[in-house]
């Protein structure tokens, strides 16, 4: 399933825009571009919603016919716990994670022991727990910690533009971890010069305009074949005032999906 999540409404959820966009109001938009999967991932006020918020924004996703899936940052074994627990509420089936959160740079061999601890549950409950691919760690790493735990509910969530700030090539994280992949985030990118010549940015690009090699993640993955859904999101830099932001990241998503459709 194409989904969206979050991070495609960075900006449009922000403060820096005078009416920053809720959670539901991001679930209502989803639906409106015809997309059924919508994917809360690093999104903060979950971790601070309480009980019943939980379960209001559960029925608003239920009422709109959204399967939801959930995003966190670390995999400490109590944290793994909440977020299965706030999976429980909106019936998530995927949570993806990072190794290291804001507080926690766990060893390789203090992380397999946290996930060791924390999968029995996931596993019991039927719900996957994916791993981001990114610059804090090295994909080689990520695949050998995956592969040595080797829980059916543990798996990689691909965004290979990550890789790039540890100088790893997209393709070789692409096919590093094909068959270990549980989710997909969607996002194109490019560098582009800094004013001047004096360096270079790495940053968004609107996708099919960047130097994102996606057909060959298709070929490589073959997510749809798999049942891996994939996530659209962006690095979008802020485009100088809110309206033209706003009118951008819109356009990014639109651009994405049909991006999406049009290699099916």
């Amino acid at each position: 399933m194409i989904g969206l999540g979050t991070y495609a409404y960075f900006w449009q959820h922000s403060d820096r825009v005078p009416a920053p966009l809720s959670l539901i109001g991001a679930f209502e938009d989803t639906k409106a571009q015809g997309v059924d999967l919508f994917q809360i991932c690093d999104y903060a006020p979950l971790e601070s919603m309480t009980d019943a918020e939980l379960r209001d924004a559960a029925a608003a996703a239920r009422d709109l016919g959204l399967t939801i899936e959930l995003g966190t940052k670390g995999i400490e074994p109590e944290r793994l716990a909440r977020f299965l627990e706030i999976a429980g509420v909106f019936d998530a089936r995927l949570v993806r994670s990072m190794l290291y959160s804001p507080d926690t740079r766990p060893t390789l061999a203090e992380g397999e022991a946290w996930l060791r601890q924390a999968l029995p549950a996931y596993e019991a409950a039927g719900v996957t727990l994916a791993l981001e691919t990114y610059e804090q760690l090295a994909t080689a790493d990520l695949v050998g910690l995956v592969e040595r735990v080797g829980s059916e509910q543990l798996g990689i969530c691909l965004d290979p533009g990550n890789v790039v700030a540890r100088l790893e090539r997209p393709r070789d994280c692409v096919e590093a971890t094909a068959s270990l992949v549980k989710n997909v985030h969607v996002k194109d990118f490019a560098f582009a010069r800094q004013p001047g010549w004096v360096g270079f940015t790495y940053s968004g690009a609107r996708m099919g305009e960047g130097l994102h090699d996606y057909l060959h993640l298709l070929e490589t993955v073959r997510p749809r074949e798999r049942g891996v859904n994939e996530i659209v999101e962006h690095w979008l830099p802020w485009q100088g005032d809110a309206e033209t932001t706003i009118r951008t990241e819109r356009d990014w998503t639109r651009a994405t999906i049909d991006y999406l459709r049009s290699t099916r």
